[in-house]
């Protein structure tokens, strides 16, 4: 399963590109909003940094597929790598079928039923997106829907590929790498938690005071 980092913050993507364990970013209004910048000049930096897929997605205002398209069409301008996040709507189903024609990349985000990630997949979606944490915080199994999700592509060999999001706990990256998962999108701070382990931490104070004991400092 491969591992792309959720955020729109330069720093927190330049970390965990330098430790080598992402190969993509996902963005969505909210994380663009949250770093006060100008999008274009966030992604571009974004870009500079990590050589993979970013999505970038349309704004939060645009309903109409004429106008997904249009700002789509700008999204994958900037740089080859470039993936323009839609909506799971029927506007966003019609921009991904004409942007996919077009042989621009897409990533179909907000998907919360196997149905819909099967009609994502069938308008050309190059990814498509179910949310599990959000699934959980209603008290529905979120893990469900991306081993559904799963199941159904392989019955079809439908090549869109999985990006499991909405990762809230390291139990989730586990869960999805279990369920088949192509993609895990994860934001900086459980990246960082699935780095520590308290038994590491021992382990290498045990073997830092053996080594002391017998060459010193």
């Amino acid at each position: 399963m491969k591992l792309f980092i959720d955020t729109a913050n330069i720093e927190q993507i330049r970390d965990m590109n330098d430790l080598g364990v992402i190969c993509g970013v996902t963005t969505n209004p909210t994380l663009i909003a949250r770093e006060g910048r100008d999008f274009q000049e966030v992604i571009r930096e974004i870009t500079s940094i990590v050589d993979g897929p970013i999505s970038g997605e349309v704004k939060a205002t645009t309903t109409k597929a004429e106008d997904m398209i249009k700002e789509g069409r700008e999204i994958a301008a900037i740089h080859p790598n470039m993936v323009v996040k839609i909506p799971m709507t029927k506007e966003g189903l019609k921009a991904v079928k004409v942007l996919t024609a077009e042989g621009i990349k897409t990533n179909v985000t907000l998907i919360f039923t196997p149905n819909q990630a099967l009609l994502a997949a069938r308008a050309g979606a190059t990814y498509v997106s179910p949310f599990l944490a959000r699934l959980n915080n209603i008290d529905t199994p979120g893990i469900d829907l991306i081993e559904n999700i799963v199941t159904i592509f392989r019955n079809y060999d439908i090549k869109t590929e999985i990006i499991a999001a909405s990762i809230q706990s390291p139990i989730h990256v586990t869960q999805c790498a279990l369920a088949g998962a192509d993609i895990c999108t994860i934001p900086y701070n459980i990246l960082c938690q699935m780095i520590d382990h308290p038994l590491t931490d021992i382990g290498i104070e045990l073997f830092r005071r053996d080594y002391v004991a017998v060459f010193g400092e």
